[in-house]
């Protein structure tokens, strides 16, 4: 690849990244923050200026991984001192990290190798990001805690926080959640009128298929799976409405529900950022193949 092409590539996912991130704050997610509504102390704006910070960095040439996520996270605390997107870096950076590989692999075999090459500085790197960011609910861990030097690669440091994490479980499962959940439903919703409603259903999908480990960690697993529960139903009135706007009065009160309660589905929304990511990046290597 010629340094011009390299060049290009590299604004090309960073333009992706972007809007990925706008996408998914375009559509009602109950609970999680979005142009409808703002919440848990956060705005639609901390989000917007977010992504448009991470953008500037995530996608920047001669990075390692473990460079990706921290300098994305140093650069989102400048910008809005929250966090706002943590799980988003954390999930995007493996996926911009194989989008940048210089090789014409199928995108899913370069993000498996990212995976299986990550290193003990990743780790380090990734560690420092997560005690920066200061997720709600972190707390301690008796194996990689984050707090402590890392000993592992950071495969193996997600592979371990993999049963308690959704976003470490896709490290462990080469993104099984993205690929086989979130981009059937992009894929086959192509030619809807309305692609925030599409946005909406693989958030939903995402809520109703696993409980939610932001909300397993502030609130415990049972509020965890009754939300899981409800977004199930949620989920199948949605999908059989006629008119998905028909079903938005429900929705914002489901979301109004949430944020009395201050519960937020933030694993959900940072899964379906990844996955509009990887739709995008898809078509972006298709058209260039065709």
């Amino acid at each position: 690849m010629t340094r011009y092409k390299s060049q290009l590539l590299n604004q090309k996912i960073s333009q992706i990244f972007k809007a990925a991130c706008i996408a998914e704050l375009e559509a009602l997610k109950p609970g999680n923050v979005h142009i409808f509504a703002d919440g848990h102390g956060m705005t639609i704006h901390d989000f917007i200026k977010s992504a448009n910070v991470v953008a500037q960095v995530i996608a920047l040439p001669d990075l390692t991984l473990g460079q990706r996520i921290l300098q994305s996270v140093e650069a989102t605390q400048k910008a809005v001192a929250c966090n706002t997107n943590l799980g988003i870096i954390l999930l995007c950076a493996p996926l911009v990290h194989a989008a940048l590989m210089p090789n014409h692999d199928r995108f899913f075999n370069r993000l498996k190798h990212v995976l299986n090459h990550t290193t003990i500085d990743d780790a380090t790197q990734a560690f420092n990001a997560i005690a920066l960011a200061k997720p709600a609910g972190l707390g301690s861990a008796s194996q990689y805690d984050v707090n402590q030097p890392a000993s592992c690669t950071l495969l193996q440091a997600m592979q371990a926080a993999s049963k308690r994490d959704m976003v470490a479980a896709q490290y462990h499962s080469n993104f099984d959640a993205i690929f086989n959940l979130g981009m059937p439903i992009l894929q086959s919703q192509k030619e809807a009128k309305n692609a925030a409603w599409v946005t909406t259903q693989v958030y939903l999908t995402f809520l109703a298929a696993f409980p939610d480990s932001h909300i397993v960690r502030k609130h415990g697993e049972k509020i965890a799976a009754d939300i899981q529960q409800q977004a199930k139903q949620h989920l199948t009135m949605f999908n059989i409405s006629d008119n998905p706007k028909l079903y938005q009065g429900k929705l914002l009160a489901w979301d109004n529900t949430f944020k009395q309660k201050q519960i937020n589905p933030g694993t959900s929304a940072d899964l379906t950022v990844a996955a509009l990511f990887v739709d995008s990046v898809n078509q972006l290597f298709n058209e260039n193949d065709g």
